[in-house]
Order: structure tokens, then sequence, then C-alpha cells
């Protein structure tokens, strides 16, 4: 499955020599040859094997941009966008090597406005400063997928995370993006305007596209005010099912929950030998309400009687700021965490989404297979839009137990898409990916593939991810 679809393509060996003179002509010391810049460009943070490019280049403007691109489609070589390299599916991998553009340089504010609440930056600004930036103005960026992972990266994923439940995903707060195209010019797909009729939706093709179609140069973003309360706390639920019953109550009913995460036992287990907590071994709702000081109250009652009533243990809720980061520094180190419940074994990390109404069918199912088979398997969930992870434990160097745990990963995706659900809710495609998009798009991926075509008539932009090369 995974490491099928991970195979070297097609290298252009006179090409990449042609291009790596040009670059080396046009950028200096920006581009960079070195095996250890390349080992670092090709990392994943699964156990897919790492494929190096054959040049890095650290673009500063967007004119550096469009030398690459513009050598890169006169003598067709490929061309892979890199943020921070924190994607889960082989997104930064060069399968017919190439160069890997960085974008850590390109890393300003552009401009914000905040009467309009709206920010525009270069692909290179991380999540983090990008909220440190905003802090004095009372706004904030909400996606929040938990890796300080770049606003370029999060976009070309269509990234989500801890925050989609209350304010979207990706693809509802980009505004606009500016892109260099396969002929190396840069168009722009849309205005600040919070809404238009104008044309085909080139923003919303171009978020999670995987660097596929264009490479983003500037990302124009909606912004919210930070809330006057902000209160958050844990419940603790006899089965990994009760606390998925939980949630759907919870979303059914209206309560505007800001962040429901969902840690079964093994999780708890994980963060609290990693953290330092104390939590009960049990599945466990991680919950945050945002608002004013009355509806954050109200909201957190109305979500204890809802708990209670799904058998779970009394809701501990804080509006303490720093009681909420410690918990929520757990739920993001919970990846590490679960890594740490076993060092010599690596990890398998895949997520699928499903809908809401059958997500404690999906979780259960997954639970009892896990236990079924005797993996060690931590399961984390994003419960209020009913995607959730796995990341399997499992050894690399034992084809016994490669085949066990690619074995799960399949069962998993087809249990979700037997669900009317999808294979990922925010990993992305890349190359891990592949053979599940083709059972879940079906004769759709014949359109995806004619737009790929369309746009990048010479397979330049990060070849070999989302759509498997054809002979």
């Amino acid at each position: 499955m995974v490491m099928r679809d991970a195979l070297s393509g097609q290298r252009n060996d006179a090409g990449m020599v042609a291009v790596l003179e040009i670059l080396r002509q046009e950028l200096g010391d920006r581009l960079q040859t070195g095996q250890a810049f390349r080992e670092q460009h090709a990392h994943t943070t699964t156990y897919l094997p790492s494929q190096l490019p054959d040049g890095v280049v650290f673009a500063e403007t967007v004119e550096d941009v469009k030398t690459v691109v513009k050598a890169c489609a006169a003598h067709r070589v490929p061309v892979i966008a890199f943020g921070t390299g924190s994607s889960l599916e082989g997104q930064v991998n060069a399968p017919s090597g190439g160069v890997s553009l960085d974008f850590s340089r390109m890393d300003k504010v552009l401009r914000v406005s905040a009467e309009d609440l709206d920010v525009t930056v270069e692909p290179g600004v991380t999540r983090e400063a990008l909220n440190t930036y905003l802090r004095d103005t009372g706004l904030f960026f909400p996606i929040d997928p938990g890796a300080n992972a770049s606003i370029g990266g999060m976009t070309a994923t269509r990234a989500s995370g801890t925050n989609a439940v209350r304010y979207g995903t990706m693809k509802d707060n980009v505004l606009s993006l500016t892109v260099v195209t396969a002929d190396g010019e840069e168009i722009t797909t849309g205005t600040r305007a919070r809404k238009s009729s104008a044309g085909y939706d080139l923003t919303r093709l171009l978020v999670g596209s995987e660097g596929t179609l264009g490479i983003i140069t500037s990302i124009t973003l909606k912004l919210q005010g930070i809330p006057e309360k902000i209160g958050g706390g844990v419940c603790a639920f006899p089965s990994v099912k009760a606390a998925c019953d939980a949630v759907i109550m919870t979303i059914q009913m209206g309560i505007p929950v800001a962040r429901i995460e969902l840690l079964d036992e093994t999780q708890i287990r994980a963060c609290n030998a990693y953290s330092g907590l104390s939590y009960e071994e049990k599945s466990t709702l991680f919950v945050e309400f945002h608002g004013t000081e009355d509806t954050v109250s109200m909201q957190s009652e109305q979500f204890a009687m809802i708990a209670e009533e799904c058998g779970g243990e009394t809701f501990r809720w804080t509006g303490d700021a720093q009681e909420r980061a410690k918990l929520w520094k757990a739920r993001h180190d919970a990846y590490w965490a679960s890594r740490a419940l076993a060092p010599h074994l690596n990890g398998l990390s895949t997520d699928v989404c499903v809908p809401i109404s059958r997500l404690a069918d999906c979780v259960a199912e997954t639970h009892a297979d896990i236990v079924e088979n005797g993996f060690l398997a931590p399961i984390v969930g994003h419960a209020g839009d009913g995607n959730f992870h796995v990341l399997i434990l499992f050894d690399d160097k034992d084809p016994t137990d490669i085949e066990r745990a690619e074995a799960f990963v399949e069962r998993l995706n087809r249990r979700a898409l037997s669900m009317d659900g999808t294979c990922t809710g925010e990993h992305g495609i890349g190359q891990g990916k592949m053979s599940f998009l083709e059972q879940e798009a079906g004769p759709a991926l014949a359109l995806m593939r004619s737009i790929k075509t369309a746009l990048d008539p010479h397979d330049i932009f990060n070849p070999g991810k989302i759509l498997r090369p054809q002979a």
C-alpha cells in the first residue's frame, strides 16, 4: 500500500544538470546541493522512505521563485515546495529528484487590516509567528494543526486541527492567493472581498493541491477577534463509544464548542507519562469554549449535563490561561508522547474523517480492530468534525510487522469510506494515500488528472503526489 506508492519516478539527469547550473549562476549560495541540506528536505514524520531532491533553493523573493520555476519548466525538472517539513504523507519527498524550494526565508507579514479582519503573509510565516505578530491587534488566526507549520504548507495541504469545529479549515479561511504557475508567471486567485461570484473559484482549487498545480507565494487570510473568555477542561468516559456519543450530542444540540478532542485510554497513558499529567487512563474528551464570561459558563454546564447522560465522570474545567495552556500543550505533544511509549518502534500516523453521526461506530470498530490484532496504536481525534487519527507503532525492520500495519490502514480507510467518509480529513494524499483516493474519487479522478495536465502539462510541480504517475 503505502510503500508501493512511494516508489521512485523517472529522473531527467541531463535536465537536472542544466537546471542546477542555471540556478547556481542566478541565485548563488541560495542554492545548496550538499547531502545534509538535501536530507533535511526529504524527511517525513512517518515511515515513508526519504527521497532526496538534487538541490535546495532558499527563496527570498517572488523573483527567486519565478527563476526556479522557469528553469525547471524549460528543462522538465520537478520542483517541490517546502515549508517546515511537518507533512505526514510524503508530500516533500522527491521521487523523481528535482529542486526543493524552501520558503523559510519568505517569512514576512505583508499587510494587516484590523478593520477588515484579514492579513496577507508570505508562505514561510509559521502559525505561531503569525499569532505572535497579531497579539497587539486583538486578533488571531484560529487554524491550529498542532505542529508549528508554515501558512504556505497549511494552505497547500488544506490543514485544519483542533479549532476546526468552530472556525473551519484552511479552505474556509483563505480569501486569496498569489501563485506562480507552470509558465513562471504570478497570478492572483481572488480579492479580499468576503464573497464573490466572479468566475471559477481558483482559490479553493489551489488550497489543498499539495503543490501539484502551482507554487503559492502569498496568502490572504481571515482573522478572528480574540475571545473575551476562554474556558476548557477534561472529562473521562467508560468507553471510547461513550465519549463519541457525547461529542455527537454536543454538536447536534448546537453548543458552539471551539475544541472537542478525543483521546483514547492508550493516548491518555502516553500523555500522562510524557507531559507529567495524572488523568485516569480512560477515553477522555478535551473541550474548550470561546465567548463571554456568561456564555462560556453556560456552555460548560450544558456539556457537563451531556457528559453525565453519556456516562462521563465530572467535567473539570478552568478559565485559567496557564492551566489551559498545559492542557493543550499535552494534546499537541500527543504524537511524541505516543512515540515515547515504544522508542524502539517506528510510527505510521494516519487519519480518516466520517459524518459526525457515524463517528462512534467508526472509532469503536477501529478500537476493536486494534485490540483484536494486538497493536499498540493510540487514537486521538478532532471529534467535533468527525476526524480522528491513529498512530500505529510497529517494527519497520520486520516485513511481517510492516504488512500488518499497512493491512490495518487499509481496513481503516475502507471502513471510513463505507460510512460515506473520506480517506483523509487533514493529512492530505501525498504519496501515502493515492490508492485510497482512487477508491474514494472513482471516475472523478480522471477529472482531477485533466486539471493537473491543463495547469502543469509537463508535470513539474511535485510529481508523484495525489495522482499516481501514469506509464
